[in-house]
């Protein structure tokens, strides 16, 4: 249902609003904003309270949240004409911003379940055995990317052969539905895995100093070591609550934003977490950019479902190839190794910038588009009249979905322009999608590192925090587009894209470095399978 609604939210919104992207574009900004501002804030909140409750809660107001849109979307589909002529349009305009205000919510509630079920609740019901929460890492991540493919095509298929209506109908339906079918097996869980019942406490705020201040040079994840177990904290007894005044309550969530940042700088994985947090500064990837780009390269939509359903089964295949790396190199030289996979594949997509076909062409300022527009007071192109004779003809025709025909912006066949070639786009996507297997195994890999190397009591804090970071370079690889959206600018949004990859992969060879020292090229050296129960907690072994 998540996937579902993630997929179909910026569908509807672009149908609202006359097939605009001004709706999405604000969606994506506030949502991005919202993780970034409140990751810290929602992960606080998460430590602080019971497993359960944080689960059950976020469920309940994520999928009421999508169910509330749903209905809203319904009465503006079915009575948008009315609407336009009520209070001259402002009331349409409190229906988009309650649409936005609430899938903000729901994404908020989205990422509060993420952290808690994925950061936390695998880590326990796993124990100390490290291959099995490898594998259900893996597993969660299997799951994730098929829905990936079923949940667009499912609703793209109500949309097409129904309508908005039905389609908003639909999802409402279906989140009700799963609501009450994930409720239930969250509380299944729950009764049959009696640890997560007990929850380290929050630790004093001077200890908590104490711990964040530790020289990453202090503690170094050993390969090897043990699953870190929170210490017994059930012997301090509960002081009596003191009375906060209302400044203080006013200035407790910048306090948490504040310490959650710096608990997330001084923890010793943190420069494997800023290097997943770089890879999502990124043109390279299966969003609205690379899709309209390639559109205007010659690609048909059908080429391009192909190419996402192959990126998907790549995504898949580094699943399992983190499983099995991590059995045979160990979890720390598995990052390593799916880094330079990646980064391998991903100089394909720096070749193809200067292979035949390719639209860059450094003579074009990449800011020209938006210096015109915004200085120069060029007006926004308009649909021209049949008399009027066009000032320019587009370099690339858009394909005819049918035929496969290519037909100039003005129409006239004796002015058709020569077809693109198609190496440079085909190197292009052909990285991108070979990218898939090491990216999705380094996520993997980061993604357990934080979950064994972070104390239990922080565990929700410095996951929200690493939530907005992501969202934070993503944010800015948007902005980067904004700055430069013509074709020929393209190309350098490539090799800067690399750039970054490149970037986050030395900020974990240098982790890495730091953890493993001399023996980190020293291969075939296996995690132990698990950690011997009659070993005190203080006893961990290196590789």
């Amino acid at each position: 249902g998540d996937r579902m609604w993630h997929f179909a939210v910026s569908v509807f919104l672009v149908e609202l609003y006359g097939n605009s992207l001004l709706l999405t574009a604000v969606y994506g900004l506030v949502v991005a904003g919202s993780v970034l501002l409140l990751g810290a804030i929602i992960g606080d909140w998460v430590d602080k309270n019971s497993r359960l409750k944080v689960a059950q809660t976020s469920l309940v107001v994520q999928n009421a949240s999508v169910i509330l849109c749903g209905i809203i979307l319904m009465i503006v589909f079915l009575f948008k004409t009315q609407l336009l002529t009520l209070y001259h349009g402002w009331l349409l305009t409190v229906c988009y911003i309650l649409v936005i205000t609430i899938a903000n919510i729901a994404n908020l509630a989205s990422t509060a379940t993420a952290i808690t079920i994925q950061r936390d609740w695998i880590v326990v019901v796993a124990g100390e055995d490290r291959s099995k929460l490898a594998d259900m890492n893996a597993t969660i991540r299997r799951i994730d990317q098929l829905t990936n493919i079923l949940a667009p095509m499912a609703v793209g298929q109500i949309m097409t052969y129904g309508s908005p209506m039905i389609g908003c109908g639909f999802i409402s339906g279906w989140n009700l539905m799963s609501m009450c079918v994930e409720y239930l097996l969250l509380w299944k869980v729950y009764q049959k895995t009696p640890t997560l019942a007990l929850k380290s406490a929050k630790v004093e705020e001077s200890e908590l100093k104490q711990l964040n201040v530790k020289k990453e040079s202090d503690v170094k994840p050993a390969e090897g070591v043990q699953l870190i177990v929170e210490k017994d904290v059930t012997g301090f007894e509960p002081q009596q609550e003191k009375e906060v005044s209302c400044g203080a309550r006013i200035a407790e969530p910048f306090i948490t934003f504040r310490d959650g940042w710096v608990a997330y700088y001084n923890q010793p994985v943190f420069l494997a977490g800023m290097g997943l947090a770089f890879l999502y500064m990124t043109v390279l990837g299966f969003d609205c950019i690379t899709t309209g780009y390639a559109y205007t390269q010659g690609l048909s939509g059908s080429v391009l479902s192909l190419l996402m359903g192959a990126s998907a089964v790549t995504g898949i295949m580094g699943t399992v190839a983190f499983t099995w790396l991590r059995r045979k190199c160990g979890l720390i030289r598995t990052g390593l190794i799916s880094g330079v996979a990646q980064f391998a594949c991903l100089v394909l997509c720096a070749i193809s910038v200067f292979m035949p076909g390719s639209p860059m062409d450094l003579s074009v300022s990449p800011f020209a588009d938006i210096s015109a527009r915004l200085f120069e007071s060029e007006p926004l192109p308009t649909i021209a009249s049949p008399e009027d004779k066009p000032e320019m003809v587009f370099a690339t025709g858009m394909p005819n979905l049918l035929n496969g025909s290519t037909t100039p912006a003005n129409g006239n066949p004796e002015m058709s322009p020569e077809p693109v070639p198609l190496i440079s786009v085909s190197l292009l996507f052909a990285g991108v999608i070979a990218a898939r297997v090491g990216l999705w195994s380094f996520d993997l890999t980061v993604t357990q590192l934080l979950q064994e190397n972070v104390v239990e009591s922080e565990r929700g804090i410095i996951n929200g925090v690493q939530n907005s970071m992501n969202y934070l370079l993503d944010l800015l690889h948007f902005i980067m587009v904004i700055l430069a959206p013509n074709p020929e600018a393209f190309g350098l949004l490539v090799l800067i894209s690399v750039s970054f990859v490149a970037m986050g992969h030395i900020m974990y060879f240098r982790f890495a470095q730091k953890s493993l020292g001399k023996q980190l090229f020293v291969c075939c050296t296996p995690d132990p399978k698990t950690v011997s129960d009659s070993s005190p907690p203080g006893n961990t072994s290196t590789v």
